[in-house]
């Protein structure tokens, strides 16, 4: 009898449980946002639903009551996480390893996040001979999805004299590596090469070629110059991406003339393929190239921060800053994103980025667009006045929230439960990872948990599990689309029945 009564009482509970799911489908809701969507054609106040850590459904009025947690966001811009295609993220401590593992680059986590960005290219910072150790020191620890361009030269960026080997600028051998690592590694790149022939650049297209990825060019420090006409249409591929388009630095023929002109055969290269990347970074932008070029209609393909210590702290400081400055030269903000967003993705032969389809991602940015006066300086010192400014209110990074900066996602402390415990955020992009499981927890992973562990409860069930992290990050034991849930003691634990 007692047997029956307690089946009874599970089975009757794991119902309740379902019938809840019928009413939360999503984990998060993003509600009443202005969804700017450049890759499918959207610009309308709408709501996103997200499930499982991808898109689950964008459209008008979805029910508030169909998802765990909401958002409001009303008076604000929706928009997929945005991809910088230029920093430089190879970290570490060598004082003789300026971008290449050397003082120079910037763990990623602390400086994109805050800004949007959810995936970030690393280029060139290392090469076929040490883009393990990118990898392995802040690649696979790294909440920021981060993708690299291998550079020609074997060691990377590790300043001179290894950048001035041709010896060490290997096509068949860098694309091997690139090869190696089709998920991470989506280009190749040259630069900082100050001697007078092709080689660099000629060696990296047949790299590129070999590898059937993009080529990035940082061209220019060469005197007398070598002429950037004969690099854009002679040299480079189509969709081989320049960078650093609105630079005038020694050594380089900038784009527009002394006259204020578009050169013709950098309108020309832009018609057989050629990309034109910002690459904004410490030297690299200058506004009487951009905002002549901008009148003229040359705009960027994509936008970039060449994110590095020299460029945070002066006229660069942070991709919103970078495209803020577009925005106030005149370029819609419908423009801006796709340059930010599904542009990049597009570059770098990654379509599953850059957008908010249904299945996609769960990478958002959630903007404010700011009105007022603000200034914006370039890397000569240039000033330009604007009245709009691109702030980051919320990041989504596959679902959880990484950065929050007015707390729109948490909820107000006093409706905290009294003894809620208090728990660290998670550390890395693999959240609730089974280290931070007690081992009753960790049986789930591997298929049906033993009787009695369910972590919640002292109720005999035979129940998958579906943990959240103190940070309010799902992770799914199994691969079901649809679940239960029940919250008690802080953990929400959603089961199926056996």
């Amino acid at each position: 009898m007692t047997i029956q009564f307690l089946a009874l009482v599970v089975t009757t509970w794991l119902m309740g449980l379902n019938v809840h799911a019928q009413a939360q489908q999503f984990d998060l809701l993003i509600k009443g946002g202005r969804v700017i969507d450049p890759r499918n054609q959207i610009d309308s106040v709408l709501d996103v639903a997200i499930a499982g850590g991808k898109i689950a459904r964008v459209a008008a009025d979805i029910a508030a009551d169909q998802a765990i947690q909401v958002v409001d966001a009303g008076g604000l811009i929706v928009a997929p996480g945005l991809i910088d295609i230029h920093v430089h993220a190879f970290f570490g401590t060598d004082p003789d390893g300026s971008y290449g593992g050397g003082l120079n680059s910037l763990p990623p986590d602390g400086f994109t996040l805050r800004s949007g960005v959810t995936t970030a290219v690393d280029v060139g910072s290392s090469g076929w001979r040490n883009f393990r150790e990118l990898k392995e020191r802040v690649i696979d620890h790294s909440k920021t999805r981060l993708l690299a361009f291998l550079n020609i030269v074997g060691s990377g960026m590790r300043g001179d004299p290894a950048e001035q080997s041709l010896a060490d600028m290997d096509p068949k051998l860098t694309a091997m590596r690139v090869r190696q690592f089709p998920q991470t590694l989506v280009g190749v790149k040259v630069a900082h090469y100050r001697g007078p022939e092709w080689d660099p650049v000629d060696r990296a297209v047949q790299a590129g070629r070999l590898a059937n990825v993009p080529v990035m060019v940082d061209f220019g420090g060469v005197v007398p110059e070598l002429p950037l006409k004969d690099l854009l249409l002679e040299h480079l591929r189509p969709s081989d991406i320049l960078t650093h388009t609105y630079a005038q630095v020694r050594g380089r023929i900038p784009i527009v003339d002394e006259q204020g002109n578009v050169r013709p055969y950098v309108l020309e290269a832009r018609k057989r393929g050629i990309i034109f990347d910002v690459g904004h970074g410490g030297g690299s932008f200058v506004f009487r190239q951009a905002v002549p070029a901008i009148k003229q209609g040359f705009t960027p393909d994509s936008i970039s921060t060449d994110l590095h210590r020299g460029s945070m702290n002066a006229g660069m400081k942070d991709m919103l800053n970078v495209m803020s400055k577009f925005l106030n030269m005149g370029m819609a903000l419908p423009d801006v994103i796709l340059r930010s967003t599904w542009n990049p993705a597009r570059e770098i032969k990654r379509t599953e980025l850059g957008h908010l389809s249904a299945g996609a991602p769960a990478d958002v940015a959630v903007l404010r667009l700011r009105q007022g006066n603000f200034g914006f300086v370039d890397v000569a010192g240039g000033k330009m006045p604007g009245n709009s400014k691109l702030e980051c209110e919320l990041t989504l990074r596959e679902g959880q929230v990484v950065w929050d900066l007015n707390g729109i996602s948490h909820r107000e402390w006093e409706k905290q439960p009294v003894n809620q415990p208090t728990s660290q955020p998670c550390n890395f992009v693999r959240p609730c990872s089974e280290s931070r499981l007690q081992p009753a927890q960790r049986a789930s992973f591997n298929g049906k948990p033993p009787m009695n562990t369910d972590p919640c409860s002292s109720v005999v069930s035979h129940v998958w599990l579906r943990l959240r992290c103190g940070c309010g990050v799902v992770y799914n034991a199994t691969p079901k689309a649809r679940f239960a849930s029940a919250t008690r003691s802080g953990v929400s634990v959603n089961s199926y029945p056996a």
